[in-house]
């Protein structure tokens, strides 16, 4: 009995097995590519952070002691008066890289004030200092810091105020009881620190869960979901998720840890939660997760919950689209891992870099300026943290028929300085037939967003935004290594080749479906085709009135994709999206189409190359009901579990319950109308009208069937 193993988590552990010959072999592999490709630091960059961090500790110090002098304390307390210094994140994990920034954590007495203090005194103190440069203190943050180099070495530094009146050299931050009257903002600072240490104390391994988290980290930054503000996961998302798969499988190396957490991952009911440990209720009344009592928690897509009271949800900016994006990811790493096992792939394989701008054929292209440096890191700070709406909103006002794809990353035209730009993947929904013509409205949506993020309280004259659609044939060169477009798409790798396999797939099923249709047809009576014909037609005038009625308004046609990245249905025609006098014929059955409007974006072959967005009302917001995802998970017969402390609380344990247990989206919480935590409601813009033009609510404008061949018929 003294060899039984330690339970880490609430649940046992899948496997207990240990690695292979194979498996220390492909660990081996594993690490040396890791090293390769630089995600190490070097031992001279590792001894210049020592000394940075030892000299930060220096400086609180004296901050303090002036502080405490300045506001006349007695000598036994200026004596004792001091500051600790934690560290958290991916330094205090022991995953950083070279050049990371280190999150660092300053514990000061009661007498320390956030804003008089940190963001006076302290911050005074460093912006006289030579080797401090690039101080940028943010303190209307939701956790406030301040963000600076030290020596060359980047820094993040959170206060935390604590109601003491000295700070003890041996402080504990892990005890639930230094929480006990601490303000709001100083709990969520010490959170990064708790939840950290927290994470360190229930895997099994620490070295082969900091191996494999560097692998995963990695992965998800060549994939492109490695982004928290952009409603990904960000690095203590990933750690969790990591963390979980040490738990169950203990004895496990890297090379089956990284293979597993796509196993699991893929087959995932989410929003079944993940959780490291039994949720603490806590005894200071802080609020914890709990979708029984708030509402708000049961709207969560992708539940990644803390282990540190107050247990909270980390991942709380995931939405439909991203969980779709992510739940792809990892099927295809699951589907590479399973191909190295046959020895049909590599880690190269599996690390390649997402092609971003050969996935789509549609893009939304969003441009900001500023008048300054200064002016455009507060810009681009505000901007990407709402870019998030966009996307949830042109999902929602489309129902889902329009799926946004966000990049992670911002771009700068050398040539432009002061300018910088994001860009989102567009798509049709794939898997839903496609009706001939079908058009999406977005520029309301749009719209609203603009007016969303001109509303930000520090705006000032000289901070612009824009938005427009571009083909990928338009995609800026400065997007790509070295701003020069490549000459063609890349080929020979594993997304290529499914992007094929799918294409071909796609066309196999159109071709059964038009043979399917022209059976049907030819088996109606022909005496019914005259008058059907006349029916058809003039509905199709009606709608073309209907758009008439706001020709101002975008209607966007896309066309039927076959995957990402597919070529579209040639059997689709290009759609008109102008007033009928713009559309006509030429006496035969093709359409001759004019240019539209410069405010019409029109997703099709023959779409101008970029259309600003024109201003229009504000559509009504409606909820999303949750998408659910496919069961598989084969873990037997493991439940959720009722975990208690004073109340019953019921939360999902690390594996899946039975398809029996959950309700019909495989959540055993209630989740209807749902779609995510806090999407702020959006202020109505005052847009003057003309009387002339009729204020409509459509969202979605569908034309079934295009006018030339209504025409012809």
């Amino acid at each position: 009995m003294a060899n039984v193993q330690q339970r880490y988590g609430i649940t046992e552990p899948i496997s207990l097995g240990g690695p292979t010959e194979l498996d220390v072999v492909k660990t081996r592999e594993l690490e040396k590519y890791l090293q390769d490709v630089g995600l190490y630091e070097g031992k001279e960059e590792a001894v210049r952070r020592e000394e940075v961090l030892g000299r930060l500790d220096q400086i609180v110090k004296t901050w303090i002691k002036t502080i405490s002098r300045a506001k006349g304390l007695n000598d036994q307390l200026l004596h004792e008066a001091n500051a600790e210094i934690f560290t958290f994140g991916s330094y205090r994990l022991g995953v950083h890289g070279p050049g990371a920034d280190i999150d660092t954590l300053c514990v000061g007495p009661r007498h320390a004030t956030r804003e008089g203090d940190f963001f006076g005194e302290l911050q005074r103190m460093l912006s006289e200092m030579p080797e401090v440069t690039e101080l940028h203190p943010v303190p209307d943050a939701h956790v406030p810091l301040m963000g600076f180099k030290l020596n060359g070495i980047s820094i993040d530094l959170l206060y935390a105020q604590l109601p003491l009146w000295v700070i003890p050299k041996d402080l504990d931050i892990s005890q639930d009881s230094i929480l006990q009257n601490a303000d709001e903002q100083t709990v969520r600072s010490l959170n990064g620190c708790r939840v950290t240490d927290q994470i360190l104390r229930l895997v099994p391994n620490i070295e082969n869960f900091r191996t494999t988290l560097r692998c995963m980290r990695f992965w998800a930054k060549r994939r492109g979901v490695y982004s928290n503000v952009s409603g990904f996961l960000g690095g203590i998302n990933w750690a969790l998720l990591v963390a979980r798969i040490c738990q169950l499988y203990p004895n496990a190396l890297p090379n089956m840890l990284a293979s597993r957490f796509f196993r699991v991952y893929t087959q995932w009911r989410w929003p079944n939660p993940v959780l490291l440990c039994s949720i603490d209720g806590g005894s200071f009344g802080l609020q914890v997760w709990d979708p029984r009592r708030n509402p708000k928690d049961r709207l969560h897509m992708m539940p990644i919950i803390t282990p540190a009271y107050p247990c909270m949800n980390s991942s709380y900016n995931v939405s439909a689209s991203t969980l779709r994006i992510m739940t792809g990811e990892f099927q295809r790493g699951k589907d590479i891992c399973e191909a190295m096992e046959a020895n049909k792939a590599d880690w190269d394989t599996l690390f390649e870099p997402f092609a971003f701008f050969e996935a789509y054929k549609n893009y939304l292209q969003i441009d900001i300026s500023a008048a300054n440096v200064d002016d455009l890191r507060k810009w681009k700070g505000w901007v990407e943290s709402r870019l998030r709406q966009l996307t949830l909103k042109i999902e929602r006002y489309t129902y889902d028929m329009l799926q946004c794809h966000p990049h992670t990353h911002d771009y700068q035209d050398a040539s432009r300085p002061l300018h910088c730009s994001y860009f989102m993947g567009l798509q049709r929904k794939q898997g839903v037939p496609a009706a001939e013509g079908e058009q999406f409205d977005i520029r309301r949506t749009v719209e609203e967003f603009k007016h969303t993020v001109n509303g930000y309280m520090l705006w000032i004259p000289g901070m612009e935004i824009g938005v427009s659609h571009i083909k990928r044939r338009s995609i800026p060169s400065f997007v790509f290594p070295g701003g020069v477009r490549p000459s063609h798409a890349s080929k020979g790798t594993w997304d290529s080749k499914r992007r094929s396999e799918n294409r071909i797939t796609s066309t196999a099923s159109a071709a059964t479906a038009t043979t399917t249709n022209e059976a049907s047809s030819e088996s109606k009576g022909g005496s019914n085709s005259s008058g059907d014909g006349k029916k058809r037609k003039r509905g199709d005038d009606e709608t073309l009135t209907d758009q008439l009625k706001n020709s101002k308004r975008l209607s966007v046609s896309v066309p039927v994709e076959n995957g990402e990245g597919g070529s579209p249905d040639p059997s689709g025609g290009s759609v008109c999206s102008s007033p009928p006098k713009d559309c006509c014929t030429n006496g035969k059955s093709d359409p001759v189409i004019k240019d539209p409007p410069e405010s019409v974006v029109v997703f099709s072959k023959d779409a101008t190359e970029s259309h600003p967005i024109e201003k229009i009302a504000t559509p009504q917001a409606r909820s999303q009901e949750t998408e659910e995802l496919e069961d598989g998970f084969d873990f037997g017969n493991q439940v959720i579990e009722q975990i208690s402390n004073k109340d019953t609380f019921l939360a999902a344990s690390a594996t899946i319950l039975p398809s029996e247990t959950n309700t019909s989206n495989g959540s055993p919480f209630s989740n209807e109308a749902v779609e995510e935590l806090e999407v702020l409601p959006m202020p109505q813009p005052e847009v003057m009208h003309r009387a002339s033009v009729q204020q409509r609510k459509p969202i979605i404008k569908l034309n079934f069937t295009s006018l030339g061949k209504t025409n012809g018929k």
